[in-house]
């Protein structure tokens, strides 16, 4: 089937990275059908189909598509204590794994032959093991997030296996670009107010994938043959430290970061009274993914370098200020 002739149900598509993905597939004419709670917008050009929830979720939802895209999750970390009790770990699974088998037993029932899981590299682990993370690393979740997406990719790989439907698994890091909030937007915020930043001397690394190369990279995993039974991590090819993350969005901001050299111990420790101690580690420990195997297996290389990528979010970010 030509490119023009396909159609890919997008799961979660009026959301960050579902936004993305739309816009991917119509540039590419492919059909993309969005499936959103009622009231959501969805890109334009998107066929929007509105449902009550992925455990009440029917295959009329996914008619006409010959492969979906499930993006939609419970992604809200709540604070240390909380995001590791038993009730927050039952939500998170609620969601992130019956909703997710849930919309595979869907979509295979509506006819759909692939089904790719927009996982996390939390399902792996907070920060890196000494080396770039790779595809088979043994999976030790941090969180009652990452403990739930590690969940939905053993499950949903064995219901493929059982039934025939073909899976595929993306990992990303950290993501970024036009219309990215939380820390990384708090970070852009800080940086053009010129407020002083306690990182610059974090020398962690942190790997990254931009919004736009991760819509890339999945709506591969959709269509190639080689990417069924995989799980594939994505990134920008750049594994920028902290500090030096700080110091090329305030280039492309043009407003230079002022970056004050704080041990990150002296962190850690100051991190631990205030309760804060999980968003600090995410500053100062590495977590670096290896994606060689989506562009060796599946021959994908990332549109936009890391450097094209920041650019692309610090020109977003400056628009909405002119506002």
């Amino acid at each position: 089937m030509s490119e023009t002739g396909r159609r890919i149900a997008i799961t979660g598509a009026n959301g960050f990275v579902g936004r993305a993905v739309s816009r991917a597939l119509i540039v590419r004419g492919i059909g993309a059908t969005g499936l959103v709670r009622r009231g959501a917008q969805c890109e334009a050009g998107v066929d929007t189909r509105f449902i009550d929830g992925l455990e009440s979720i029917a295959p009329d939802a996914f008619a006409g598509c010959s492969a979906a895209i499930h993006l939609a999750a419970r992604v809200h970390v709540m604070a240390d204590a909380a995001a590791r009790s038993q009730a927050v770990l039952e939500a998170y699974r609620a969601i992130n794994v019956d909703g997710t088998l849930a919309a595979a037993e869907a979509a295979r029932r509506a006819g759909v032959t692939r089904f790719v899981l927009m996982s996390s590299i939390k399902a792996l682990g907070e920060s890196d093991p000494g080396r770039p993370f790779t595809e088979d690393d043994a999976r030790h979740p941090p969180d009652a997030y990452g403990v739930s997406k590690a969940e939905a990719e053993v499950k949903l790989l064995e219901f493929g296996s059982r039934t025939g439907l073909e899976i595929a698994i993306v990992r990303p890091p950290l993501v970024y670009g036009p219309g990215v909030r939380a820390n990384f937007l708090a970070m852009m915020r800080a940086i053009a107010r010129g407020i002083p930043l306690p990182l610059g001397a974090i020398d962690a690394r942190r790997s990254l994938v931009s919004v736009d190369n991760l819509a890339s990279a999945t709506i591969e995993c959709a269509l190639n043959p080689g990417a069924v039974g995989r799980v594939f991590h994505v990134t920008d090819g750049d594994d920028p430290s902290v500090a030096a993350l700080a110091r090329k969005l305030g280039e492309h901001l043009g407003k230079p970061a002022r970056l004050v050299p704080v041990p990150a111990g002296l962190l850690r420790g100051v991190a631990r009274l205030a309760g804060k101690s999980a968003r600090i580690d995410r500053l100062t420990g590495s977590l670096r993914v290896d994606s060689r195997r989506i562009r060796e297996t599946l021959g994908w290389h990332a549109p936009l370098s890391l450097d094209e990528g920041l650019a692309a979010t610090a020109a977003w970010f400056r628009s909405t200020q002119a506002r």
